[in-house]
């Protein structure tokens, strides 16, 4: 825990396929529940394709501005798999042949099998220091505030848990949710009010259609809990002074549809 300081973090979600539409990207929720989890606000998430400037660029413009950044893709064993030598040339140093990671292959696939692509997977910018990789041992690899790991989200998931330990968070961000079924639009200029009140919490608004009607769930997130309290019960009072009723958590977590606005 580090204190009352906000640690943020960036992820990079690397690769052509995504950006096509090719390939449907699962790692992004599941690694911004983790962090939340873990006191580590994610600030930013980023699609980039598989160009070498645009990824040297992003990793050192993003290692600059946030606490950790976490990278997911193209660290395989074919020509477009370019995030290891993007990541040795945004931090000034070469890429090389990694004997442990040499070492680990070597323990997963057969020496036939072992060709000079697969070998690939063990180049690692010199300094770095290797992600564990359970599922299939081709590692990931950590350089300062710079954690890179594959894409594939079961590997990618059991390479953070095996470093998640390693990171330091801040306090916990905590939410309270709160439903009614008026709509969007009326509670508009009354929540603005409110965060404008409360700079220190964040309050958003996600619509939904239920049953024919519209509604909206106000959702209040905050590391001070007194703070979220209070904005949520002014949350509550707003609705009640509209004619509606605060709904229930359950209810207010069933964001059903995209965010529009119903102009109620």
């Amino acid at each position: 825990m580090n204190g009352d300081k906000t640690v943020t973090a960036c992820a990079l979600i690397i690769g052509n396929e995504v950006l096509s539409g090719r390939t449907a990207d699962a790692n992004l929720n599941w690694l911004a529940t983790q962090l939340t989890e873990d006191g580590i606000t994610l600030k930013e998430a980023r699609v980039i394709p598989d160009v070498v400037d645009v990824i040297v660029d992003t990793v050192n413009e993003c290692r600059a501005k946030f606490d950790y950044v976490f990278t997911t893709g193209g660290i395989g064993p074919t020509h477009d798999d370019i995030t290891a030598s993007c990541v040795a040339r945004a931090f000034g140093v070469e890429i090389e042949r990694n004997p442990e990671a040499v070492a680990l292959l070597e323990s997963f696939i057969s020496k036939d099998r072992l060709n000079e692509a697969r070998l690939k997977m063990a180049d690692i910018p010199a300094g770095a220091e290797l992600i564990g990789n359970p599922v299939s041992k081709a590692p990931g690899f950590k350089m300062e505030n710079v954690y890179v790991m594959a894409g594939v989200p079961s590997i990618m998931r059991a390479m953070f848990d095996g470093f998640r330990h390693t990171l330091t968070g801040g306090p916990k961000v905590q939410s309270i949710s709160v439903a009614t079924m008026l709509a969007e639009g009326t509670v508009a200029s009354g929540l603005s009010d409110i965060q404008d009140r409360h700079p220190k919490v964040d309050v958003g608004s996600y619509p939904y259609f239920r049953d024919g009607k519209f509604g909206v769930s106000l959702v209040c997130r905050s590391s001070d809990v007194a703070d979220l309290e209070t904005t949520a019960e002014e949350v509550r009072a707003l609705i009640r002074s509209l004619g509606g009723v605060p709904l229930d958590e359950d209810l207010a977590n069933d964001n059903s549809s995209d965010k529009f606005d119903t102009g109620d």
